[in-house]
């Protein structure tokens, strides 16, 4: 039982991976076969293997795997530097990479959507991958101040950018068309992707102290911020649908702002 919350770590990195090839399977390309007309090459579509948003479903699976390996190592008392270590690694993967091949997948259709697509540059889609540094940038600073991190999180955590990005996908496909009307522009504009990382980067080592979900203490005062995300975001799901993920991403946002974080012995002294 002691593997156990390292075993789900494994899980969360796993579907990461799983997560990364879907995305870059997805859509079609082109090849070529020699043994047609003569041994002439012919070029042909091919169709990726799945959908993107089967690479959305995997990071949220892998968020559920981050979820219970912390937990279960709670609930056992198992603690130990690898388990910390690999936690911290799995998640560069499932909410660091596979968001960054995300978002270069969605900048490549913006730029295939310009008048020089043809001419594009791959360089246009790198700042994609600046997600998967600066989320290595932030777990390696929480590795070093997690005993300062007990009430709150400094910076947004990296899960929570993940699974925000990590939505996009499934919004695009199984929003409401009214929601996805709303949201195809975006994801067809190139700049505003950029804005996207950028700010997602920034709040990942940002100074601004995040809620966490567990709070401090189970009374309202400390508390509220969680009732307020669960309930906004169970009323909004059944008319938003997956836009849900980014609508509950802006309120945690939000929420955080506006919240007076508890010190660690505030908690403890009461």
């Amino acid at each position: 039982m002691k593997h156990l919350p390292n075993l789900l770590t494994l899980g969360n990195l796993f579907c990461g991976c799983v997560a990364i090839v879907y995305v870059l399977t997805a859509r079609p390309y082109t090849t070529f076969s020699l043994g047609d007309h003569g041994g002439i090459p012919t070029w042909y579509w091919v169709q990726g293997a799945e959908q993107m948003y089967l690479g959305s479903i995997f990071i949220g699976i892998a968020a559920v795997c981050d979820l219970l390996d912390g937990m279960t190592a709670r609930a056992l008392k198992v603690f130990s530097p690898i388990g910390k270590d690999l936690d911290s690694l799995a998640d560069v993967v499932s909410f660091g990479v596979a968001p960054s091949m995300i978002l270069f997948k969605f900048l490549w259709d913006a730029q295939m959507q310009e008048k020089n697509a043809m001419d594009a540059s791959m360089l246009a889609m790198v700042p994609a991958l600046l997600i998967a540094c600066f989320a290595a940038l932030r777990l390696a600073k929480y590795n070093i101040t997690a005993d300062n991190q007990k009430a709150y999180f400094i910076g947004m955590p990296v899960p929570a950018t993940g699974i925000f990005v990590g939505s996009f996908p499934l919004v695009a496909w199984y929003c409401p068309a009214s929601v996805a009307h709303f949201f195809t522009p975006v994801f067809l504009n190139k700049w505003a992707l950029y804005l996207i990382i950028a700010v997602l980067c920034g709040l990942m080592v940002s100074k601004i102290k995040f809620i966490k979900m567990m709070p401090a203490k189970w009374k309202i005062a400390y508390a509220w911020p969680q009732l307020v995300l669960i309930l906004l975001c169970g009323a909004a799901f059944p008319f938003i649908g997956f836009a849900t993920i980014p609508f509950g991403f802006a309120l945690y946002v939000i929420l955080s702002l506006i919240y007076r974080q508890p010190e660690p012995e505030e908690v403890a002294g009461e």
